[in-house]
């Protein structure tokens, strides 16, 4: 029984398939320009590949509104922050850490860079969960399994931008520490842009902080010493701190807030 024939995908009236369209200026012969259609299509493969969790796929800097009732300051200066950078790259690409307590909005801002790279600029991103890389490098470890450490670090070492959320929730050790580092040096000495969330403070190791009144995470961190420095160690923080510029970020839970307005 013969196959039917496939259908073809229907031929854009602007480039006519060919994925270039004229482009008339005044005073000047007319020039080709890639057609909007493979932008999109370019946009939609690295969505893809950028491995957002479903999660944050609804993610952009447009909805992060900080007019709720009660947000602090900090949130609209991050929101700021983040639009700065994506019109600034790739012509500053220092990258941007995000700290603060959780439910702030720092994986929201994050995502929302990715997006606005990819869809606007067609700036190949990468998301990674700090402690979900951590676990598949254990696993590869076990040999039953077929993937290497290399190959799972591979595409976080050459991702243009990386987003590497929630730095530090992971229980400190000498091996956790010497991954940390790998993959900070590694970006760091190939000029590679990072933005990075974490929920501790951005102090040294062993360095208390007193929670002003607050039941915060950050707070709670604090008040056992637990910082960015003891999470990381201070030699990575410092490189950190080479690597990115710090965006503080306070007040009231920003998904509850969101999750109110949603429902009024």
């Amino acid at each position: 029984m013969a196959s039917l024939p496939q259908q073809s995908a229907p031929e854009c009236p602007l480039c006519g398939g060919t994925g270039w369209k004229s482009v008339e200026l005044s005073g000047k012969a007319n020039r080709v320009a890639r057609c909007d259609c493979r932008i999109a299509l370019r946009s939609q493969r690295l969505l893809e590949l950028a491995d957002i969790p479903k999660r944050y796929e609804h993610c952009t800097l447009a909805d992060f509104t900080t007019d709720f009732s009660g947000a602090h300051r900090s949130l609209a200066a991050a929101r700021l922050a983040a639009g700065r950078f994506v019109e600034e790259y790739p012509v500053e690409k220092t990258g941007l850490l995000f700290i603060g307590s959780i439910g702030t909005g720092k994986t929201h801002l994050a995502v929302g860079i990715m997006q606005e790279l990819i869809r606007g600029k067609g700036v190949p991103c990468r998301f990674c969960d700090y402690r979900e890389l951590l676990k598949e490098i254990q696993n590869s470890y076990n040999a039953s399994v077929q993937t290497t450490e290399l190959e799972i670090l591979r595409p976080i070492f050459d991702a243009e931008v990386l987003v590497l959320d929630e730095l530090g929730a992971v229980k400190p050790s000498e091996w956790v520490w010497d991954t940390v580092s790998h993959i900070l040096n590694s970006r760091y000495n190939d000029k590679k842009t990072t933005i990075i969330t974490t929920n501790f403070p951005n102090l040294p190791p062993g360095e208390m902080q007193a929670p002003r009144g607050s039941a915060s995470d950050s707070a709670r961190h604090a008040a056992r010493g637990e910082t960015l420095g003891d999470r990381i160690t201070e030699r990575m923080r410092s490189r950190l701190l080479e690597m990115c510029r710090v965006v503080q970020m306070e007040g009231a839970d920003f998904r509850q807030k969101v999750q109110s307005a949603n429902f009024r």
